[in-house]
Protein backbone atom coordinates (compact mmCIF):
# COMPACT_ATOMS: atom_id res chain seq x y z
CA UNK A 1 0.00 0.00 0.00
CA UNK A 2 1.25 3.37 -0.97
CA UNK A 3 0.94 6.79 0.85
CA UNK A 4 -1.55 7.33 3.93
CA UNK A 5 -2.86 3.54 3.20
CA UNK A 6 -2.26 2.83 6.23
CA UNK A 7 -3.00 5.95 8.08
CA UNK A 8 -2.34 6.68 11.54
CA UNK A 9 -3.10 2.55 12.14
CA UNK A 10 -1.31 2.17 15.57
CA UNK A 11 2.44 0.47 15.05
CA UNK A 12 1.28 -2.81 16.52
CA UNK A 13 -1.63 -3.48 14.02
CA UNK A 14 0.89 -2.81 10.83
CA UNK A 15 1.71 -5.43 8.78
CA UNK A 16 5.69 -6.40 9.03
CA UNK A 17 6.66 -4.78 5.36
CA UNK A 18 4.73 -1.39 6.55
CA UNK A 19 6.30 -0.76 9.98
CA UNK A 20 9.54 -1.57 8.78
CA UNK A 21 9.18 0.94 6.44
CA UNK A 22 8.02 3.10 9.20
CA UNK A 23 11.20 2.56 10.78
CA UNK A 24 13.74 3.34 7.98
CA UNK A 25 11.57 6.67 7.21
CA UNK A 26 13.46 9.11 9.92
CA UNK A 27 16.47 9.36 7.99
CA UNK A 28 15.22 10.82 5.37
CA UNK A 29 13.64 13.88 7.55
CA UNK A 30 16.65 13.65 10.11
CA UNK A 31 17.80 17.68 10.08
CA UNK A 32 13.78 17.85 10.87
CA UNK A 33 13.34 15.21 13.09
CA UNK A 34 16.56 17.35 15.21
CA UNK A 35 14.76 20.37 15.08
CA UNK A 36 11.21 19.68 16.12
CA UNK A 37 11.04 16.35 17.71
CA UNK A 38 11.29 16.60 21.72
CA UNK A 39 14.10 14.20 23.89
CA UNK A 40 12.68 13.08 27.19
CA UNK A 41 12.89 15.54 30.41
CA UNK A 42 16.51 15.62 32.53
CA UNK A 43 14.24 14.69 35.08
CA UNK A 44 13.66 11.34 33.63
CA UNK A 45 17.29 10.68 33.29
CA UNK A 46 18.13 10.85 36.34
CA UNK A 47 15.86 8.44 37.39
CA UNK A 48 17.86 6.02 35.28
CA UNK A 49 20.89 7.55 36.31
CA UNK A 50 20.58 8.91 39.34
CA UNK A 51 24.59 9.21 39.54
CA UNK A 52 27.60 9.06 37.59
CA UNK A 53 28.52 6.16 36.34
CA UNK A 54 31.36 4.38 33.74
CA UNK A 55 29.66 3.89 29.82
CA UNK A 56 26.21 4.24 28.61
CA UNK A 57 24.43 3.17 25.49
CA UNK A 58 22.36 5.05 24.06
CA UNK A 59 20.16 2.32 21.62
CA UNK A 60 17.96 3.74 18.69
CA UNK A 61 19.93 7.29 19.57
CA UNK A 62 18.27 9.34 16.49
CA UNK A 63 19.76 12.40 16.31
CA UNK A 64 21.35 12.60 19.85
CA UNK A 65 18.27 13.81 21.69
CA UNK A 66 19.18 11.91 24.60
CA UNK A 67 22.19 11.35 23.65
CA UNK A 68 23.20 15.13 24.39
CA UNK A 69 21.46 14.97 28.18
CA UNK A 70 23.97 11.87 29.23
CA UNK A 71 27.43 12.76 28.07
CA UNK A 72 27.96 14.59 31.54
CA UNK A 73 26.55 11.32 33.35
CA UNK A 74 29.06 9.19 32.48
CA UNK A 75 33.29 8.50 31.70
CA UNK A 76 31.56 7.81 27.68
CA UNK A 77 28.62 7.51 26.10
CA UNK A 78 27.75 5.20 22.44
CA UNK A 79 25.30 6.16 20.41
CA UNK A 80 23.88 3.28 18.49
CA UNK A 81 21.94 4.26 15.23
CA UNK A 82 21.27 2.29 11.84
CA UNK A 83 20.66 5.63 9.57
CA UNK A 84 23.28 6.55 8.19
CA UNK A 85 21.51 9.84 8.35
CA UNK A 86 20.59 10.23 11.41
CA UNK A 87 23.75 8.92 12.81
CA UNK A 88 25.58 11.97 11.00
CA UNK A 89 23.47 14.60 12.05
CA UNK A 90 23.69 13.20 15.88
CA UNK A 91 27.83 12.81 14.99
CA UNK A 92 27.97 17.00 14.32
CA UNK A 93 25.16 17.96 17.19
CA UNK A 94 26.60 15.90 20.01
CA UNK A 95 30.82 15.77 19.53
CA UNK A 96 31.17 14.30 23.13
CA UNK A 97 29.14 10.81 22.25
CA UNK A 98 31.04 8.15 19.96
CA UNK A 99 28.41 7.26 17.55
CA UNK A 100 28.30 3.72 15.75
CA UNK A 101 26.42 2.10 13.62
CA UNK A 102 24.23 -1.06 14.86
CA UNK A 103 21.01 -1.72 15.94
CA UNK A 104 19.45 -2.99 19.22
CA UNK A 105 19.50 -7.09 17.60
CA UNK A 106 23.06 -6.39 16.87
CA UNK A 107 25.21 -4.05 18.67
CA UNK A 108 28.43 -3.40 18.24
CA UNK A 109 30.05 -3.43 20.96
CA UNK A 110 31.57 -5.98 23.57
CA UNK A 111 30.28 -7.92 26.76
CA UNK A 112 30.01 -6.33 29.82
CA UNK A 113 30.70 -2.95 28.21
CA UNK A 114 27.94 -0.97 29.86
CA UNK A 115 26.89 0.21 32.97
CA UNK A 116 23.16 1.36 31.50
CA UNK A 117 21.48 0.77 28.02
CA UNK A 118 18.76 3.42 27.02
CA UNK A 119 16.44 3.57 24.37
CA UNK A 120 14.71 6.98 23.94
CA UNK A 121 11.35 6.62 21.60
CA UNK A 122 12.85 3.63 19.86
CA UNK A 123 12.38 0.68 21.95
CA UNK A 124 9.21 0.09 19.92
CA UNK A 125 11.16 -0.21 16.23
CA UNK A 126 13.56 -3.04 17.83
CA UNK A 127 12.41 -7.22 18.33
CA UNK A 128 12.35 -7.21 21.73
CA UNK A 129 14.00 -11.10 22.51
CA UNK A 130 16.83 -10.59 20.07
CA UNK A 131 17.14 -7.11 21.50
CA UNK A 132 16.96 -7.73 25.42
CA UNK A 133 19.40 -10.87 24.90
CA UNK A 134 21.78 -8.42 23.21
CA UNK A 135 21.72 -5.81 25.98
CA UNK A 136 21.87 -8.58 28.43
CA UNK A 137 24.72 -9.31 26.93
CA UNK A 138 26.12 -5.31 26.68
CA UNK A 139 25.33 -4.57 30.19
CA UNK A 140 27.13 -5.31 33.19
CA UNK A 141 25.56 -7.52 36.00
CA UNK A 142 23.18 -5.31 37.98
CA UNK A 143 23.40 -2.84 34.69
CA UNK A 144 20.07 -0.72 34.00
CA UNK A 145 18.25 -1.14 30.90
CA UNK A 146 15.84 1.86 30.61
CA UNK A 147 12.85 2.70 27.55
CA UNK A 148 11.67 6.03 27.56
CA UNK A 149 9.02 7.86 25.18
CA UNK A 150 8.19 11.63 25.12
CA UNK A 151 5.69 13.20 23.39
CA UNK A 152 2.58 15.46 23.64
CA UNK A 153 -0.02 14.08 26.93
CA UNK A 154 -2.88 12.59 25.75
CA UNK A 155 -4.41 13.25 28.96
CA UNK A 156 -2.86 16.93 28.41
CA UNK A 157 -5.04 20.44 28.63
CA UNK A 158 -4.20 21.03 25.20
CA UNK A 159 -5.13 17.62 23.54
CA UNK A 160 -8.44 17.72 25.89
CA UNK A 161 -8.71 21.57 24.13
CA UNK A 162 -8.34 20.45 20.69
CA UNK A 163 -10.71 17.50 21.09
CA UNK A 164 -13.53 19.43 22.39
CA UNK A 165 -13.14 22.14 19.94
CA UNK A 166 -12.83 19.55 17.05
CA UNK A 167 -16.10 17.36 17.88
CA UNK A 168 -17.93 20.67 17.91
CA UNK A 169 -17.43 21.43 13.96
CA UNK A 170 -20.36 20.70 11.53
CA UNK A 171 -20.57 17.51 10.30
CA UNK A 172 -18.89 17.33 6.95
CA UNK A 173 -16.39 19.97 8.12
CA UNK A 174 -13.70 17.70 6.42
CA UNK A 175 -10.15 18.00 7.54
CA UNK A 176 -10.67 14.60 9.30
CA UNK A 177 -6.50 13.20 8.66
CA UNK A 178 -5.61 16.66 9.71
CA UNK A 179 -7.88 16.13 12.87
CA UNK A 180 -6.10 12.84 13.34
CA UNK A 181 -2.73 14.21 13.19
CA UNK A 182 -3.46 16.74 15.92
CA UNK A 183 -5.01 14.63 18.42
CA UNK A 184 -3.06 11.23 17.90
CA UNK A 185 0.47 9.88 18.39
CA UNK A 186 0.85 6.39 16.97
CA UNK A 187 4.27 6.36 17.55
CA UNK A 188 3.34 5.56 21.26
CA UNK A 189 4.18 1.91 22.70
CA UNK A 190 2.16 -0.33 24.85
CA UNK A 191 2.48 0.95 28.72
CA UNK A 192 4.79 -1.37 29.75
CA UNK A 193 8.09 -2.63 28.94
CA UNK A 194 7.79 -6.37 28.61
CA UNK A 195 10.32 -8.63 30.36
CA UNK A 196 10.32 -12.07 28.09
CA UNK A 197 11.41 -15.30 29.51
CA UNK A 198 15.04 -16.65 29.18
CA UNK A 199 16.35 -13.65 29.51
CA UNK A 200 18.81 -11.81 32.80
CA UNK A 201 16.38 -8.68 33.58
CA UNK A 202 14.26 -7.69 36.80
CA UNK A 203 10.50 -7.05 36.98
CA UNK A 204 10.87 -3.31 35.50
CA UNK A 205 9.47 -0.20 37.44
CA UNK A 206 7.52 2.76 35.87
CA UNK A 207 7.67 6.39 36.13
CA UNK A 208 5.69 9.21 34.81
CA UNK A 209 7.15 12.85 34.11
CA UNK A 210 4.94 15.88 33.01
CA UNK A 211 6.05 19.19 31.96
CA UNK A 212 4.69 22.15 29.14
CA UNK A 213 6.60 23.43 26.06
CA UNK A 214 5.33 26.74 24.62
CA UNK A 215 5.04 25.76 20.93
CA UNK A 216 3.54 27.89 18.05
CA UNK A 217 1.80 26.84 14.94
CA UNK A 218 5.50 25.92 12.95
CA UNK A 219 6.49 24.13 15.65
CA UNK A 220 3.49 22.02 15.89
CA UNK A 221 3.22 21.33 12.68
CA UNK A 222 7.03 20.49 12.30
CA UNK A 223 6.33 18.04 15.21
CA UNK A 224 3.59 16.03 13.00
CA UNK A 225 6.16 16.06 10.40
CA UNK A 226 8.16 13.79 12.54
CA UNK A 227 5.53 11.38 12.36
CA UNK A 228 6.71 7.78 10.90
CA UNK A 229 3.40 8.01 9.31
CA UNK A 230 3.24 11.34 7.90
CA UNK A 231 6.99 10.65 6.39
CA UNK A 232 6.14 8.39 4.44
CA UNK A 233 2.67 10.21 2.93
CA UNK A 234 3.76 10.95 -0.80
CA UNK A 235 4.51 14.65 -0.39
CA UNK A 236 1.23 16.27 -2.15
CA UNK A 237 -1.35 14.16 0.78
CA UNK A 238 1.63 15.19 3.64
CA UNK A 239 1.63 18.74 2.35
CA UNK A 240 -2.22 18.60 2.09
CA UNK A 241 -2.52 17.39 5.83
CA UNK A 242 -0.28 19.92 7.37
CA UNK A 243 -1.83 22.45 5.72
CA UNK A 244 -5.29 21.76 6.95
CA UNK A 245 -3.49 21.16 10.64
CA UNK A 246 -2.11 24.42 10.25
CA UNK A 247 -5.34 26.11 9.26
CA UNK A 248 -7.84 23.76 11.94
CA UNK A 249 -4.95 25.75 14.83
CA UNK A 250 -5.78 29.01 13.55
CA UNK A 251 -9.18 28.68 13.29
CA UNK A 252 -10.09 26.64 16.52
CA UNK A 253 -7.19 27.47 19.09
CA UNK A 254 -5.91 30.83 17.51
CA UNK A 255 -2.74 29.46 17.21
CA UNK A 256 -1.14 31.46 14.52
CA UNK A 257 2.34 33.17 13.66
CA UNK A 258 4.24 33.87 16.33
CA UNK A 259 1.02 32.98 19.32
CA UNK A 260 2.26 29.65 21.68
CA UNK A 261 -0.12 27.70 23.62
CA UNK A 262 1.73 25.81 26.56
CA UNK A 263 1.26 21.66 25.23
CA UNK A 264 1.98 19.48 27.84
CA UNK A 265 4.25 17.02 27.26
CA UNK A 266 4.58 12.95 28.83
CA UNK A 267 7.39 10.99 29.36
CA UNK A 268 7.00 7.75 30.19
CA UNK A 269 9.89 5.55 31.57
CA UNK A 270 10.51 1.95 32.65
CA UNK A 271 13.57 0.66 33.98
CA UNK A 272 15.35 -3.03 34.71
CA UNK A 273 17.90 -4.16 36.42
CA UNK A 274 19.91 -6.63 34.51
CA UNK A 275 19.98 -9.92 36.87
CA UNK A 276 23.83 -10.13 38.67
Amino acid sequence: MNDSAYGNVPLSQLPADEKAKRAASFGAAASHYERYRPGPPPAAVDWVVPQHVGRIVDLGAGTGALTRLLTDRADEVVAVEPDDRMRAVLASEVPAARAVGGRGESIPLPDGFADAVIASSSWHWMDPLPTLHEVGRVLVPGGVLAALWSGPDPEGAFIDQARALLAQRPQGAGDTEAADAILTDTDRPLPTLEILPGVPFEAPEHEIFRWDVALTADDLIGLLGTLSWVITMEPDVRERILTSARRLLAELLGVEGDVTVDVGFRCDVWRSARQV
